[in-house]
């Protein structure tokens, strides 16, 4: 029950920031350094803390510049400074996992940074963008929310080792289910202005790539040896921990607005 309450209790608030950019930008901001700290934390678990200021400032940079649409104009050399600030200051740090640290430096920026830019990019779009960032939130959230579901009432086959109590009957549950409402959405609600294809498409490459996000953080718990990456939320262990599917599911469905059409206008 207290799942429940915290879980809607977060969609509740994060579905009324969406409504101004500057609130949701806020909240992308807010939510991708909190998940840089508990990254950083596994990482620490792992005897290897990244080169935490060269990854904070390369997160917030990555989300701010996409704030203010500079993101495209600046990525190569942000990425060149990242790289160069990582290898630089892991000097003055242990000989032994200076190679470990740079890397996971440069990879907690890219997993954290550069996959919250997405919903920033997504939500900036005018007219259009509200409501293809209530839709993506809904997707993901729906895929948890099935998958869940429908594993506890039919599941009996181990999906993987990385998460023992996935089932593959309920990740193909929640690709069904997902598929459908994105597919109904799309008929139903005139504001998304997409086709019925284009709404079965986009639902299932957000609801894969949105459950391969969860295997993927899942991933980084085991080889730390962890459950959850905190306990900030009241049943849902860490902020990674509820937010991790939307890393992926959001460059998904951003990509499939490209890739079907949708969206032609650089980003």
């Amino acid at each position: 029950m207290r799942r429940i309450v915290v879980g809607l209790l977060l969609a509740v608030v994060g579905l009324a920031l969406v409504w101004r950019v500057w609130t949701f930008d806020a909240l992308v901001l807010v939510l991708g350094v909190l998940c840089l700290y508990e990254l950083n934390a596994l990482c620490e678990i792992k005897g290897q803390p990244l080169e935490y200021p060269v990854a904070i400032a390369g997160v917030v940079t990555y989300i701010v510049l996409a704030m203010f649409d500079l993101l495209h104009k600046w990525e190569g050399a942000l990425l060149a400074a990242i790289i160069f600030a990582s290898f630089s200051l892991g000097m003055y740090g242990e000989e032994k996992g200076y190679f470990a640290r740079t890397a996971y430096t440069v990879l907690a920026v890219l997993y954290i940074g550069k996959l919250m830019t997405y919903f920033v990019f997504l939500r900036s779009i005018p007219q259009l963008g509200i409501w293809w960032t209530y839709d993506v939130i809904v997707l993901i959230a729906l895929t948890d929310i099935s998958a869940m579901s429908v594993g506890s009432l039919i599941g009996r086959h181990q999906l993987t080792r990385i998460s023992p109590k996935k089932t593959v009957e309920g990740s193909l549950g929640a690709l069904a289910i997902v598929s459908a409402i994105s597919t109904a959405a799309a008929v139903w609600i005139p504001p998304l202005q997409l086709l019925w294809w284009q709404g079965l498409a986009l639902g299932a490459a957000t609801c894969i790539a949105a459950q391969a996000g969860d295997l993927a953080e899942s991933a980084l718990k085991r080889d730390a040896g962890v459950k959850d990456t905190g306990a900030i939320i009241q049943g849902h262990g860490g902020v990674l921990d509820r937010f991790d599917s939307y890393l992926f599911g959001g460059m998904a469905y951003f990509g499939m607005l490209h890739l079907l059409g949708i969206l032609t206008v650089p980003q």
